[in-house]
């Protein structure tokens, strides 16, 4: 940003605690962050506390939060029953090197709202639950490739680098052997055809996709692919993994599974599995979670597959997975979040509208997206259909202009994340949707005021 900037001159007069702690961790953490979503020029606020659906920054500084702990906190900031369980579970002790009671609640909660895990393994995070479905999707059918789908996350792990937001040619990226990035099969998003040709030669193990699509519906795919795509996976012997760790319990309380009906034969959670701790899961079929186990792994002439982890089921992430899980299973958070989501939806593009501008606000469930249009297409806001754009659009904004705008959005005290995406959760409400919607106008003719626009 050049040093002009108003926009840059407010944030840096309005958070001088956060300024000086982002110098400090410039000379700590490479880029001074730690987290690639978490970058913002100059910097971004540095938090001291949050409750419901807002959070306060170390200089007093409120915002209504729609990054929502990068999708994790479906039941918003500081949940008093998933507080309370965490307290609870901490004053017994943080880490027992034993299994506790809490991970058999846990697991038996998650199997009762996403019945296609008939077995579970928790793992502390969302990339090593797609790295055990991988190897456990391997290891069963004796097959070597993984069908993946241009633009999806699935953590960070050497299978999952290429084809995200660069090296769309399945080439290695930096530190990644071309070895494993080969055994990588790249399809477009939803395009069937594409799948089943990829699929004909019956040597890949499993398709993993985000069952709204990549980056939870910025590049949506149909509900009606999923089941095309599980019929595909079943008439080639290939399973199908469902990376649910956005998804999962956001989508419905029994996930995008749950939702659209179509059974996985493994799926991955993360996020709200654990009430916003760190914590996940992989779950599926019991023959495929078979080669975990000492005894079924041999009975069946198969090598066990190994797996370590000194906090898979962490007592404190289990209490609040297990606290967090059984409001959700209720259904209320999820229908509160969704209609909060569609009226901030709907609130935004009516800015947008009223403002002049060929951009829209668009997301499933509890999402949204707010597209900026860089092909300079004939958009109305309420009217705007992501499928009919290419992946490239609505994933390449310009990237200075999306700078500029979150920052204006933090000045006027709303945060979204580095792709102009949020989440709402339960403990949004009415007023956050219309601070939100004056903050879009707000941030807008800033940034005509400095000619961004």
């Amino acid at each position: 940003m050049t040093s002009n900037s108003r926009i840059v001159a407010a944030w840096r007069d309005r958070t001088p605690g956060s300024a000086a702690l982002s110098e400090q961790a410039a000379d700590l953490f490479p880029s001074g962050i730690t987290h690639d979503a978490r970058l913002q020029d100059p910097y971004g606020p540095y938090i001291a506390r949050a409750e419901g659906g807002h959070k306060w920054d170390v200089d007093g500084n409120r915002y209504v939060d729609f990054f929502g702990g990068h999708g994790a906190l479906i039941l918003g900031h500081a949940h008093p029953e998933v507080t309370a369980a965490i307290a609870a579970a901490a004053a017994e002790g943080t880490q027992f090197g034993a299994s506790h009671p809490r991970e058999v609640a846990w697991a038996a909660q998650v199997r009762r709202m996403v019945p296609s895990c008939e077995r579970l393994r928790f793992t502390s995070s969302g990339t090593e639950a797609t790295l055990m479905a991988v190897r456990l999707a391997r290891a069963f059918t004796g097959r070597a490739k993984l069908l993946r789908f241009l633009g999806h996350f699935h953590g960070w792990h050497d299978h999952m680098t290429t084809g995200y937001t660069n090296h769309f040619d399945g080439s290695a990226t930096p530190g990644v052997l071309a070895g494993v990035a080969e055994g990588v099969v790249l399809a477009p998003p939803g395009d069937l055809a594409a799948v089943e040709r990829l699929l004909a030669a019956g040597d890949v193990a499993a398709v993993i996709l985000e069952p709204t699509g990549a980056s939870f519906g910025q590049v949506p795919i149909r509900p009606e692919f999923l089941h095309d795509l599980r019929r595909a996976t079943e008439r080639t012997g290939t399973l199908l993994i469902m990376d649910e760790v956005v998804t999962g319990f956001r989508i419905s309380p029994g996930g995008a599974q749950g939702a659209f009906g179509v059974r996985p034969d493994l799926s991955t959670f993360a996020k709200i599995i654990a009430g916003g701790m760190p914590g996940a899961a992989v779950g599926g079929r019991k023959d495929i979670l078979d080669l975990l186990d000492f005894t079924a792994a041999p009975a069946a002439g198969r090598e066990k597959i190994g797996h370590q982890g000194t906090y898979n089921a962490n007592p404190t992430a289990a209490a609040a997975g297990l606290a967090c899980l059984t409001v959700v299973a209720r259904g209320e958070a999820t229908a509160r979040a969704d209609a909060t989501a569609a009226d901030l939806r709907a609130a935004l593009n009516a800015v947008l509208a009223e403002e002049g501008m060929a951009w829209a606000v668009y997301g499933t469930s509890s999402g949204f997206h707010l597209f900026l249009n860089p092909a300079g297409r004939q958009v109305t806001p309420e009217r705007f259909d992501p499928l009919a754009c290419p992946m490239s659009e609505l994933k390449s904004p310009p990237p200075r202009l999306v700078s500029r705008l979150r920052l204006a959005l933090l000045l006027h005290g709303v945060d979204v994340n580095g792709r102009l995406s949020g989440f709402t959760s339960a403990a949004h409400d009415s007023a956050d949707v219309a601070e939100a919607a004056a903050a879009l106008r707000a941030a807008l003719r800033l940034l005509r005021a400095e000619g961004e626009v």
